[in-house]
C-alpha cells in the first residue's frame, strides 16, 4: 500500500523544494518571473550568467572540437587521405542519429574535395553495428580509411579485420564504452575517461559534427561560421530524435537547428516537412513525431539507405519521391506497431502485468525493427522497465529492446550480468542479445534485479511539477516569457505548473465520444478555463465546488480570431 498521495489520474507528483529567496533574486537579475526562475534554478541554472547563457545559447559556446579525444590523430588521418585521394568508406548506423551522422560526413568530406562512399546497415541483413561483410565490401572498393558515426565503439574484430586489409580506421561515437578501446588510429568519443571536452552526452551526430568544424578551422578558419550554420540542422535531428539531454551543447545544437530547419534549402528536408505537413517554425516536438518517425521507418521496416538518400539529394523530384515513400513505411509501421502492441499487451497481462517489477515480452514474428518502439509504449503503460524482442527459431538466439523509468540503468543492468545477456546502450535505452535457453533465468534475475533496484513508488507513473504559481499571475507574458525555455527534450521538459486549491465550477465533456473534458476554475484573480484531452474517464467525477489541485500548461487558445489564455491540464489531485 502506498503511503504517497497519487491523483486522479494515479499519478504522483514531483514537486522541487523552491529557495523562494534565491528565486526572487534570480528574476530581478534576469528581468523574469519568479515562476522562469525557479525553472531555471530547478534545472540547474541559478547563476545569473548560467541563466542567462541557457537563454540566450550561442554557437560560440560550444566546446572547443581540438578537445575531443584523439582529435589530432583523427584530422591527421582524415585530411590526409583528402590529400592523397584515398576513399574514405563512411558506415554509419540506421536509426536517424546514425543517417544524420552518415549525411554530415558525406556532405562535408565531399565538399572539401575527398573521396568518399557512405553505407549505413540493412536491419535484417546486417544487424546493429559494423558487420564484417560491410569491412570487405570497402575494402573491395579500395578504401584506405574506414571511418564510423554513431557506431563502432565495441566493433573490435571489425577494427582488426579493416586494418588488417592495411585500412586505417578512425571510429567516431557515443555511446557507453566497453573495458578496452578498438584498436584504431582514433577513437572520437566524449564518454570517454581522458576526454578534455567540456560536454559528454553529444549525439552521434553531435560528435561529427563537432569533429568536421574541427576540420573547417584546421583547414580555414574563416570558414567555421558558414560550417556551423550549413550543418546544423543534421546535427538538430540526430541529436532531438535520439532523444540526448536537451542541456549544454545539445541545446545550442537544437536551438540553431531549429531554426535552420524552419528554412532549411536541403531539397530533402524540405520534401520531408512538405509530407510531414508541417508549414509553420519547425519545433523539437515535430521533429521527435513527424520528421524523426519518417526518418526512422525505412531502417525499421526496409533498408536505412532510403533516408540517406533523401537527406543527399540535390534533386527537387527525387526528394518528393523518396519523402513520401518514407511516409508509406511510416504508415506501415504504426499500423504494425499497433497489432504488435496488442499481442505485447495480451503477453504482458498473462505473465503478470503490474504484480512484475520488468516486463520481458517475445515474439518469433514481431518486426525487430518495431520492437524498440513496443518496448516505450509498454514502458508508459506500466511505468515499469520493458524489454521487447523475438527470437529465430532456427537459431535459438534472442534478441531485445528495452526502455526503462527513472531508478534503474538499463546499461547497469546489462553490464551486471555477462553471463546472461550480451548488450548495452544507455541508462533508459538498450538492446540485449542471448540464447533462448536463458529466457526464463533472465526473466527470473531481471524482474528480481528490479524489485531490489526500484522504490514502491519507482512504479507509479510520476509528473513534475516546474513550480507552484499564483494563478493570477499567469498572462499572455508569462507564455512569451516560458518560450525561452524553448528547445524542450530530455533533461529540458516543456514545463508542467501547478495551482493549489483551486475551485471547481462548472465541468462539461468535450468531443463526440465525450472523452475530453472543459472544467472552468476559480482563483484568486478570477477564472480560467482548462482543457484536459482525453481525461473526462478520470475527471468526470470532480463536482461544483470540489478543491483542487492542478498541473497545467498555460496556453493560448486562437478561436475565430479571438486569442484567450486557457490551461492544458496535464492532472488534477484533490487539495490537501
Amino acid at each position: 500500500m502506498s503511503t504517497f498521495q497519487l491523483s486522479l489520474t494515479g499519478k504522483r507528483w514531483l514537486v522541487s523544494a523552491p529557495d523562494p529567496v534565491a528565486a526572487s533574486k534570480l528574476a530581478a537579475e534576469l528581468g523574469v518571473s519568479d515562476a522562469t526562475a525557479e525553472v531555471l534554478i530547478q534545472r540547474g541554472y541559478a547563476s545569473p550568467e548560467d541563466a542567462h547563457r541557457f537563454l540566450n545559447p550561442s554557437l560560440d559556446d560550444l566546446g572547443d572540437p581540438s578537445l575531443l579525444p584523439d582529435f589530432d590523430s583523427a584530422r591527421n588521418e582524415i585530411l590526409g587521405a583528402k590529400e592523397r585521394g584515398d576513399l574514405i568508406y563512411v558506415h554509419g548506423d540506421y536509426d536517424v542519429d546514425g543517417v544524420t551522422s552518415a549525411a554530415i560526413f558525406d556532405r562535408y568530406l565531399k565538399k572539401i574535395g575527398c573521396n568518399v562512399h557512405t553505407h549505413v546497415p540493412h536491419r535484417l541483413n546486417e544487424g546493429y553495428g559494423i558487420n564484417l561483410s560491410a569491412v570487405d565490401a570497402a575494402h573491395e572498393r579500395g578504401a584506405k580509411l574506414f571511418l564510423t558515426c554513431d557506431c563502432g565503439i565495441s566493433a573490435h574484430e571489425q577494427v582488426l579485420r579493416a586494418k588488417s586489409f592495411g585500412m586505417k580506421v578512425v571510429v567516431t561515437d557515443h555511446h557507453e564504452l566497453k573495458d578496452t578501446l578498438p584498436e584504431a588510429e582514433a577513437v572520437v568519443n566524449p564518454h570517454r575517461k581522458d576526454s578534455a571536452y567540456p560536454f559528454s552526452n553529444l549525439s552521434g551526430a553531435g560528435v561529427v559534427y563537432r569533429l568536421c568544424e574541427g576540420l573547417t578551422r584546421a583547414l580555414d578558419e574563416k570558414g567555421v561560421d558558414s560550417y556551423r550554420r550549413n550543418f546544423v540542422d543534421l546535427a538538430a535531428l540526430g541529436t532531438i530524435a535520439d532523444v540526448m539531454p536537451l542541456n549544454g551543447d545539445n541545446r545550442i545544437i537544437a536551438r540553431y537547428g531549429l531554426e535552420k530547419l524552419s528554412d532549411t534549402k536541403k531539397k530533402g528536408l524540405v520534401a520531408l516537412k512538405e509530407v510531414s505537413e508541417i508549414r509553420d517554425r519547425v519545433m523539437s516536438h515535430d521533429v521527435g513525431y513527424k520528421l524523426g518517425p519518417r526518418l526512422n521507418a525505412a531502417g525499421r521496416i526496409d533498408d536505412a539507405a532510403l533516408s540517406l538518400r533523401l537527406l543527399l539529394t540535390e534533386d527537387a523530384a527525387e526528394a518528393r519521391s523518396v519523402a513520401l515513400e518514407l511516409d508509406k513505411h511510416n504508415l506501415e509501421r504504426r499500423a504494425m506497431q499497433d497489432r504488435m502492441f496488442e499481442e505485447a499487451f495480451a503477453q504482458a497481462e498473462e505473465l503478470g502485468g503490474k504484480d512484475l517489477h520488468m516486463i520481458m515480452v517475445f515474439n518469433p514474428e514481431w518486426h525487430p525493427g518495431i520492437v524498440g518502439l513496443l518496448a516505450g509504449k509498454l514502458k508508459e503503460h506500466y511505468a515499469r522497465p520493458v524489454f521487447a524482442g523475438t527470437i529465430d527459431p532456427e537459431t535459438g538466439k534472442g534478441k531485445a529492446s528495452g526502455r526503462s523509468i527513472p531508478g534503474l540503468s538499463l546499461a547497469e543492468l546489462i553490464s551486471a550480468h555477462p553471463a546472461l545477456v550480451q548488450g548495452g546502450g544507455h541508462a533508459m535505452a538498450a538492446g540485449i542479445g542471448f540464447p533462448e535457453a536463458h529466457l526464463e533465468e533472465i526473466r527470473s534475475t531481471f524482474n528480481q534485479y528490479a524489485q531490489t533496484t526500484l522504490r514502491p513508488e519507482d512504479l507509479f507513473p510520476a509528473i513534475e511539477i516546474a513550480a507552484f504559481v499564483d494563478p493570477a499571475g499567469v498572462t499572455r507574458r508569462s507564455i512569451d516569457e516560458f518560450s525561452s525555455l524553448e528547445p524542450f527534450g530530455m533533461m529540458n521538459p516543456k514545463p508542467i505548473f501547478g495551482a493549489q486549491n483551486v475551485e471547481v465550477l462548472a465541468i462539461r465533456s468535450m468531443g463526440a465520444e465525450g472523452q475530453h473534458i472543459s472544467i472552468t476554475l476559480k482563483h484568486s484573480g478570477g477564472t480560467v478555463r482548462c482543457v484536459g484531452w482525453g481525461m473526462f474517464a478520470a475527471l468526470g467525477g470532480l463536482r461544483s465546488g470540489d478543491r483542487v489541485d492542478v498541473a497545467f500548461e498555460p496556453q493560448l487558445n486562437t478561436y475565430q480570431g479571438q486569442e484567450s489564455l486557457q490551461w492544458k491540464l496535464a492532472d488534477v489531485r484533490r487539495a490537501v
